[in-house]
């Protein structure tokens, strides 16, 4: 069963910066995209940033320009790093591990716990 196990939520004042870290574990499939998403109170999931197995990064257009996403491969972890913070990013954070099922054309998504961050103003 795929694990994915999140780190670096926390509370931070309004311009500073975070780094979270997801590790994916127990497959020995190909974990195609993994990217994070957030879901703050009140409000429906959404997609933060991805990022591909290759490389290629997507972003919101609200985080562009203060967010980086990237991936180490072998350890199948991604990070996403945070700069110049805002009360609005204030949110659960998720990772998630898109995973190719070996032989097939499919692949199945897995969702990490979730990580608390709090932008202060």
């Amino acid at each position: 069963q795929v694990q994915l196990v999140e780190s670096g939520g926390g509370l931070v004042q309004a311009g500073g910066s975070l780094r979270l870290s997801c590790a994916a574990s127990g497959t020995t499939f190909s974990i195609n995209d993994m990217g994070w998403y957030r879901q703050a109170p009140g409000k429906e999931r959404e997609l933060v940033a991805v990022v591909s197995s290759g490389g290629s990064s997507n972003y919101a257009d609200s985080v562009k320009g203060r967010f980086t996403i990237s991936r180490d491969n072998p350890k199948n972890t991604v990070y996403l790093q945070m700069n110049s913070l805002k009360p609005e990013d204030t949110a659960v954070y998720y990772c998630k591990a898109r995973v190719a099922i070996g032989g097939t054309r499919f692949t199945a998504d897995y969702w990490g716990q979730g990580t608390q961050v709090t932008v202060s103003s």
